[in-house]
């Protein structure tokens, strides 16, 4: 069991610490149980939030002790730096090896820790500059939707938060667990953290131009020879405009989204089948083994062989097949 602790502060942001509690902290019936989630804070007892209310927290900073993930869902005022016990709390739990994740300006407790000292990070678009006035020792990137270190993670706003803890599911217990989590909270289930936060609104005369048609198109023919070029042929557009609509809607280019469920789609076919690796690969639209594994380690720092190794003992492809689909 995988331990997730949430450390909040008042005025604790309440959809920041939802993002956490949704993805760690809820049993599906259809799914083994491998989270434990809890919340605690320096000073337990009642905690105001930002919505109005107050929270119970029972646990105290001792609980980071314990945890596997220490996840800060938000650190506001921030200009208020954390506490000494704070700080120290933070230092001992990274130092043991627990994986350090803020959530939109929890960033800004990591970097008062000195944990992101040296390291890529990213918070709120909203908040880069103040960040990156504060912290020069960080390397601020202002655009993407997570980083990711192992030890530390960073995420951008609220939304965000969701992506990277989806995210740290996919790493942990692999993409058919997280898929399944991702179908119970009805959202899809992976965005690359280097897409961009926001997109530029679209233009009046390109309201009705969805791009969802086409994505549900392509995603049905990954096993074909799909092309940037024949995806823009059945919306009717050309390739640039495609990127464009792209760029809008995704924030990211049609070869990288389409690349992206090639990838998404070979690592489910790896968990779930006896498949060949060179079956995979051209299931999936990616010609090869080898092709595959030049891939799968661009993208994901491992090969599709030591992908299954660890993905086929930790899951079981049972229990997750009987879900509602």
């Amino acid at each position: 069991m995988h331990r997730v602790v949430a450390l909040v502060r008042p005025p604790q942001s309440t959809f920041e610490l939802a993002c956490a509690a949704q993805v760690f902290g809820i049993e599906r019936p259809e799914l083994p149980t491998r989270y434990a989630f809890g919340v605690c804070a320096e000073r337990p007892g009642p905690v105001a939030t930002r919505a109005g209310y107050d929270m119970l927290v029972a646990d105290g900073l001792d609980a980071l002790d314990r945890a596997d993930t220490v996840v800060v869902p938000g650190w506001l005022p921030t200009e208020k730096p954390p506490s000494p016990a704070v700080v120290r709390a933070l230092h001992r739990a990274h130092g043991r090896g627990a994986r350090i994740v803020s959530i939109c300006s929890g960033a800004f407790a990591l970097a008062y820790a000195g944990l992101l000292d040296g390291r890529r990070a990213t918070t709120h678009w909203a908040l880069v500059n103040e960040f990156a006035a504060r912290f020069p020792a960080v390397e601020v990137d202002p655009d993407v939707l997570y980083v990711d270190h192992g030890d530390l993670a960073t995420s951008a706003g609220a939304g965000a938060g969701i992506d990277l803890c989806m995210h740290l599911v996919r790493a942990d217990q692999g993409a058919r667990y997280a898929a399944h989590i991702a179908r119970t909270m009805v959202m899809p289930p992976h965005r690359e953290g280097g897409q961009l936060q926001y997109s530029a609104p679209p233009h009046p005369v390109q309201i009705d131009g969805t791009l969802a048609p086409l994505l549900e198109w392509v995603t049905g023919r990954l096993g074909e020879p799909v092309t940037i070029e024949s995806m823009a042929a059945h919306a009717g557009v050309s390739a640039r405009t495609l990127a464009r609509r792209f760029a809008e809607q995704l924030g990211t280019s049609p070869g990288q989204w389409l690349l992206a469920q090639r990838i998404a789609t070979a690592q489910d076919l790896l968990e779930s089948s006896d498949l060949p690796v060179d079956a995979i690969a051209r299931r999936v639209g990616l010609s090869s083994a080898t092709n595959l594994r030049r891939r799968f380690l661009n993208t994901l720092g491992t090969t599709p062989g030591a992908y299954r190794r660890a993905f086929r003992t930790t899951a079981s492809p049972t229990a997750l097949d009987s879900s509602p689909r």
